[in-house]
């Protein structure tokens, strides 16, 4: 049942507070200079977009991933030593104690010499695996591969030639054969592989929902009566029946064309840099939920939202000139036509973008007209179908109160990640789950009629699908009684604030009196930390674990226990954070590991708490100075291990060095345990080392 109530959520909004985008800020050219038959040089140029910045590949152990070079084993050419590098850009880094960083700013020039060892003209492939960043963000590891020709040395000995492998990565030999350089890419390899697989997921997922969110808004009162009469003004002309359709296409693919100019024009003008200000800062939080109260008002009845009529009635004059190009104003004219109601479905989707995603908004308008466009090029190539479509009636404006019922739901999100992220404790997690319980409990009196607004007609009767509606929201409703007293409610851990935003977790006084009793008296069990965690005051872990919220603090505690380090880079905003935590460190196995084998550490990198002044830096990364707990936290995750996005798990050794690759978004419990065992099998074996 829970899962039907959360498909029917996303129909309407996809509520994701995590992006991506897809960037290139490095272009690679490759060359081959050859002054002798038996001599060649392979040039690998980089240019680099201003304010970006690519790795050497000399970074000390422990660093970030350094730009590596792999080249196809073949018995046509030998490596002539290792690859060398133009002059690269030498800074220390606070965050690496003793550690000098290298990276190249504008152009970085790669060489590797070879010997040619066959007669005839060959191709040497090969690959490229860099990281780059610039002042906001680090991008994941990339792949970038290459051939090159190269001439024959008639001087050559004949080699016996052998077979090449398929690829270039089926058969790559890194430059750098050290255990360190085959870590490095080993978990490089992992997390590209791990972005590359989330991102593609995140982006067809978006694209279903925003089709689905499309679907849903064709049957809108300002939308669905607008089917026959737009349908029936194409095919009037019963003489030229084909041009008709060819204007109804126009007409569809005019739709699709302008819902996503608007999508591109929001991910151009917002774009990647806009991202932590708006997914995380107050104002802007605070506004989106003004705005979805307003839009919910109106779906309730108290007032409509209209645009002006100078410019709807400008499209329309433009649409009466007939022709393809009327068909196009036809289209903008419904667009504005309809904008009180799909005002908020496409501004749900657009929410995409306040995380900086550039992609997103564009692949979500995308799915959005495609679905909106879809009945009027069909209606309008079988007319005939019209007579079995519904009439428009008094089920329309109930469609528009349910919108309204779940627009103050899901508007009270973007309250919540506002009150989370600076400590206003105005809605906790009991306050925010009884809005929802009123919420959803009024909208099921609605739905069986018990409740009646502006421009609701009479319900002589309870139709089938009504009433299973109803019986869903109730049954939703009852689901999430019993999260008021502590129940974790897995379904919503995306939506909801955290179990530590509790006032009364029924859960954790259950499990403090059984630890009380099992320490014999009725006494206090001990606790596993070195000392009192900073900023506990405001932060809590999860399920009753104890654990720190400061690196350093944490990794001393780490030294003197000679435990590993579990470090969670974590948010307020982050809903994949809250989801993760509700369903993979709940889990006994998890739970048990994360307590007795690991110190824990909850870095949250958009908390607004600002530091004393003696704690400020300014970082070497951006040059800026960190005056809060969230900046500085970031600016460690994205200098440590040039990833910026949330959640992001590593396990440390007591150096701060890293046991096993890290992770990110992953609900696989078996997968998570696996990567918590490896991380303490390292830890162990370093122990035994001399």
């Amino acid at each position: 049942m829970k899962k039907v109530f959360f498909v029917l959520l996303t129909l309407i909004i996809l509520p994701a507070f995590s992006f991506s985008q897809i960037l290139d800020p490095v272009k690679w050219t490759f060359k081959v200079e050859q002054t002798k038959p038996d001599e060649a040089t392979l040039l690998m140029t980089a240019k680099i977009d201003n304010g970006w910045h690519l790795y050497s590949q000399d970074i000390p152990e422990g660093g970030p991933l350094p730009t590596i070079f792999e080249f196809t084993k073949s018995s046509d050419y030998k490596l002539d030593g290792k690859v060398s590098e133009s002059k690269a850009i030498a800074e220390n880094d606070p965050m690496f104690p003793k550690m000098t960083l290298k990276f190249f700013a504008e152009k970085a020039i790669f060489k590797q010499k070879i010997k040619v060892l066959s007669q005839k003209d060959f191709v040497v492939k090969g690959l490229v695996n860099f990281m780059c960043c610039d002042d906001k963000q680090c991008l994941p590891p990339n792949d970038v591969e290459f051939q090159l020709t190269v001439k024959g040395n008639p001087a050559a000995v004949p080699v016996k030639e052998t077979p090449a492998p398929d690829t270039a990565k089926k058969a790559v030999q890194p430059v750098v054969k050290s255990d360190s350089g085959a870590k490095k890419l080993e978990q490089t390899t992992l997390v590209e592989t791990a972005a590359d697989k989330a991102a593609d997921q995140s982006l067809l997922w978006f694209f279903l929902i925003s089709f689905v969110a499309g679907l849903a808004a064709i049957i809108t009162p300002c939308v669905f009566p607008m089917i026959p009469m737009t349908v029936t003004f194409f095919m009037h002309d019963s003489v030229n029946k084909r041009k008709a359709r060819l204007q109804a296409i126009v007409y569809g693919l005019s739709i699709i064309v302008i819902y996503t100019v608007i999508g591109t024009l929001v991910a151009v003008t917002l774009g990647a840099n806009f991202a932590n200000f708006l997914s995380t800062h107050w104002i802007l939080n605070v506004f989106f939920f003004v705005i979805f109260m307003v839009f919910a008002a109106s779906f309730l009845g108290m007032f409509e939202i209209t645009l002006p009529s100078w410019i709807v009635n400008k499209a329309d004059k433009q649409a009466d000139k007939g022709g393809y190009g009327g068909a196009f104003f036809m289209a903008f004219t419904l667009v504005l036509v309809s904008f009180s109601c799909t005002g908020p479905i496409v501004g749900a989707i657009l929410v995409k973008s306040a995380g900086g995603a550039v992609v997103m908004p564009i692949i979500g308008m995308l799915g959005f007209s495609l679905a909106f466009a879809l009945p009027f090029g069909l209606f309008a190539f079988f007319p005939s179908w019209l007579s079995g479509l519904p009439k428009s009636g008094g089920w329309l404006n109930s469609v528009k109160v349910v919108l309204g019922f779940l627009e103050l739901a899901l508007g009270l999100k973007f309250l919540s990640i506002a009150d989370q992220t600076y400590h206003w404790h105005i809605l906790d997690r009991e306050v925010y789950l009884a809005f929802w319980i009123v919420i959803f409990f009024l909208m099921g009196l609605y739905l069986l009629g018990k409740l009646k607004f502006n421009h609701d007609s009479d319900l002589p009767h309870l139709g089938v699908p009504r009433l299973t509606l109803a019986i869903i929201t109730f049954a939703f409703v009852v689901y999430m009684i019993p999260g008021m007293w502590g129940a974790p409610l897995k379904a919503l851990s995306g939506y909801l604030p955290p179990q530590t935003y509790l006032d009364f977790d029924l859960n954790a006084i259950i499990k403090k009196e059984v630890a009380a009793v099992s320490t014999g008296g009725g006494g206090q069990p001990a606790t596993t930390l070195c000392d009192k965690p900073k900023y506990n005051e405001f932060l809590k872990l999860p399920h009753g674990l104890e654990g720190y919220f400061d690196y350093k603090q944490a990794l001393a505690c780490a030294r003197r226990q000679n435990k590993p380090l579990f470090i969670d880079f974590t948010g307020h905003g982050c809903v994949n954070c809250r989801e993760m935590e509700a369903n993979v460190w709940s889990d006994p196995q998890v739970l048990k590991r994360l307590r007795e084998n690991f110190i824990v550490t909850a870095l949250y990198v958009d908390d607004k708490t600002e530091l004393p002044e003696t704690e400020w830096y300014t970082s070497k990364y951006d040059k800026k100075v960190k005056k809060s707990i969230g900046k500085q936290f970031a600016d460690l995750q994205i200098t440590r291990f040039n990833v910026n996005s949330q959640p992001y798990y590593v396990l440390l050794d007591t150096a701060g060095n890293l046991l096993t690759a890290p992770r990110a978004y992953d609900l696989n419990i078996d997968a998570f345990v696996k990567f918590l065992d490896k991380g303490l099998e390292n830890f162990r074996k370093e122990q035994t080392k001399p």
